[in-house]
């Protein structure tokens, strides 16, 4: 699969899922993600998805500094309505990485494993969302600012005329290259970038 070369330098994550353990399909239920496999689960790549993958790792590793993260043992709450904006794509690479879906998800095992209802909507909350342990009751806050990794100059003009159908190939190829440059900055450059990505942790987190 041709995907730019960057994907393939940014952080990936590895968690525990312990019902991917139960039924046997990964070893020791551990699993690993990295950003293709956000791309795949959105179909594209763009400053949202990005964004919504590194706040997703960086927040998992902040509630658990110290193991692997627990897949399916957060909840993510949101502060905007579901249908409002990006949060459902947001939403989606959050149950990627983390396990927890909306009312249709998995319903569990004899009470074990349930993933559905763990994430929720409208919550009043001091950033975009929040990620709790189930276990422990310890959360982070997160949120972003892509106001601060703004797109070149040329690429509105762009845009439109490839929405239009008035761009050549050559057009159609540098916005494609001046957007990903955009998502490649978000991830590479941006990853630990405090201004960008901001998260706050509970005092019990850990």
């Amino acid at each position: 699969m041709n995907f730019p070369e960057f994907f393939h330098r940014v952080p990936r994550i590895r968690v525990h899922d312990p019902l991917a353990d139960f039924l046997g399909a990964a070893e020791g239920g551990v699993l690993e993600y990295g950003y293709e496999d956000a791309v795949k689960l959105a179909g594209h790549s763009c400053p949202t998805v990005a964004s919504a993958y590194v706040l997703a790792c960086r927040a998992m590793g902040l509630l658990y500094p110290d193991a692997l993260p627990e897949r399916g043992g957060v909840r993510v709450d949101f502060a905007e309505p579901l249908e409002q904006g990006v949060t459902g794509v947001i939403a989606s690479v959050l149950t990627l990485i983390t396990g927890a879906t909306q009312q249709g998800g998995f319903k569990g095992i004899a009470g074990r494993f349930v993933r559905r209802g763990l994430q929720r909507f409208e919550a009043e909350l001091p950033l975009a969302l929040r990620l709790t342990r189930i276990d422990t009751g310890a959360f982070v806050d997160a949120a972003s600012d892509l106001s601060l990794v703004p797109a070149a100059a040329e690429m509105s003009a762009l845009m439109g005329r490839c929405l239009h159908g008035e761009a050549d190939d050559e057009e159609r190829r540098r916005f494609g290259q001046l957007w990903q440059q955009r998502v490649e900055r978000i991830l590479l450059d941006c990853w630990d970038d405090d201004a960008v990505f901001q998260f706050r942790a509970s005092p019990t987190t850990g």
